[in-house]
């Protein structure tokens, strides 16, 4: 049977995850406050306020806009009024067994989230990314594509990695961190810190 899927957000992000969705089998329809028709063959069949209302007719909602807050806040809202938070998984990624996927959630093509770790909801783990044995990723976490965390790395909520960032593992990641493309992190990261760099080192607060 056919799962119903509606997506908030019809701009490139939340096309990839359609496009991952429908590949793993959902029926597709996007809510969306600047688009109307269809984009590339799914219908938008409204505006945010027209998801708050309709959301329980889904069998699974996600949120598919690249902000940290705006996507976890949301999800919470639309969870909050008895919709189910759809976990979406690339048919072309590899999740172990025995880690654990938060709701709401997106896994995209090629990405690998590897034994005893979690990952926590509303996160975005992107194409090509890599979560090792152990991590430990909070709400709302964004590993752009080719992020590469080594064993028992932990990143709080609402962080951003940048695309082809690498990680040291045993680290900890504050909250609402932002690491610049390329950033190799090799020490801890209080929370708020914008950094970037070969080591990485604090640029300002984000």
């Amino acid at each position: 049977m056919t799962r119903s899927l509606a997506i908030l957000g019809a701009g490139g992000h939340g096309r990839v995850v359609a496009d991952s969705a429908a590949a793993s089998g959902w029926h597709v329809t996007f809510f969306d406050d600047s688009r109307t028709g269809t984009v590339d063959g799914w219908t938008i069949a409204g505006v945010a306020a027209d998801l708050d209302r309709q959301a329980k007719a889904f069998d699974g909602v996600i949120i598919g806009i690249g902000n940290n807050h705006a996507r976890l806040g949301w999800s919470l809202r639309i969870e909050a009024a008895g919709a189910s938070l759809a976990i979406v998984i690339d048919p072309s990624s590899r999740v172990s067994t025995r880690a654990e996927i938060g709701a709401g959630s997106f896994l995209a093509g090629g990405s690998v989230v590897n034994i005893g770790a979690t990952v926590g909801r509303a996160c975005i783990i992107n194409t090509g990314a890599t979560v090792d044995h152990d991590c430990q990723i909070g709400d709302g976490v964004h590993l752009s594509p080719g992020v590469h965390l080594s064993g028992t790395v932990s990143i709080g909520s609402c962080s951003w990695m940048g695309t082809a960032t690498a990680v040291r593992n045993n680290l900890r990641i504050g909250d609402n961190v932002i690491a610049g493309v390329g950033s190799v992190i090799v020490a801890d990261i209080s929370d708020g810190l914008v950094v970037a760099g070969v080591p990485a080192r604090p640029l300002e607060k984000a």
